[in-house]
């Protein structure tokens, strides 16, 4: 089939507008994607781009809004605009690193447009057991304790405080509530029972278990993307996700001050 323009007539070489429609949903589908899971803005302008070139797509348009993004497709003078609104579906880099595979195949030829939109519909993200990622952490927290110079108890302290909180904050995820009344709640957790170490005299400085199990709670990967974002030039996006990720902080610090007044643990400062 010769492909035809928006005006019925054929244009060799170009994309008929039902196939530039599909190109350009295909390619804010990945677009939004990527922006759900934690990709920089700059990874995510320049998958979608490539995409649509391999496409068929003469030339793309992409705006990466706080909450949203906008995808424009030009083809033989014809221009199709679409637009999809972020929702946060956390970081996942498996989600990620899929994605741009899936981008690669469409432009090494190994994908046309009915395989790639299968492909993308295939993916589905990659997640640990609950119990195994609550270890892990309560682990990590655990070996910053050690570092810090804590004796075995005090580890000992800091990794249960921190595997509780751990799992208390993937159980409240699961039940989508706002990441600030997670991350207050959990972080009020993590210093509860870290903080009857202070209490009941476990260990020789049960105060280090009390800073170490709340490390859990820095957003590096927001922190991270924020400036980033921000040196590239998306000065939108950078500022939305540093500010969200000072909001996370501010509820971390706001539930660590909460247990440390139920529990009178302002001593040990």
């Amino acid at each position: 089939m010769i492909p035809v323009s928006s005006h019925g007539k054929p244009s060799p070489g170009g994309l008929s507008e039902p196939e530039q429609r599909t190109a350009t949903r295909l390619c804010v589908e990945t677009g939004i994607l990527l922006l759900q899971h934690g990709a920089e803005s700059a990874l995510v302008e320049t998958v979608t781009r490539r995409l649509g070139l391999a496409l068929g797509v003469e030339r793309m348009e992409i705006a990466i809004l706080a909450n949203a993004i906008v995808v424009t497709s030009l083809s033989e003078r014809h221009c199709i605009t679409t637009v999809r609104r972020n929702v946060d579906r956390g970081v996942n880099m498996h989600m990620v690193t899929e994605v741009q595979r899936a981008m690669l195949d469409v432009e090494a030829g190994r994908l046309d447009v009915t395989g790639y939109e299968a492909r993308l519909a295939a993916i589905r993200p990659l997640r640990y057991p609950r119990w195994l990622v609550s270890l892990m952490i309560g682990l990590s927290c655990a070996c910053f304790a050690r570092l810090a110079k804590a004796d075995l108890p005090g580890c000992g302290l800091a990794f249960v405080a921190a595997t509780a909180a751990m799992y208390i904050r993937l159980f409240i995820a699961q039940l989508h509530f706002n990441p600030l009344v997670n991350f207050f709640v959990s972080a009020f957790v993590a210093t509860s029972i870290s903080g009857q170490g202070v209490l009941h005299k476990i260990g020789a400085k049960p105060e280090i278990a009390m800073a170490t199990c709340v490390l859990l709670f820095v957003p590096g990967f927001p922190l991270i993307n924020s400036v980033s974002d921000m040196v590239k030039g998306y000065m939108n996006t950078g500022l939305s996700r540093g500010m969200g990720a000072l909001l996370l902080s501010a509820a971390t610090c706001a539930g660590i001050l909460l247990a440390m007044s139920v529990w009178h643990l302002w001593g040990w400062l």
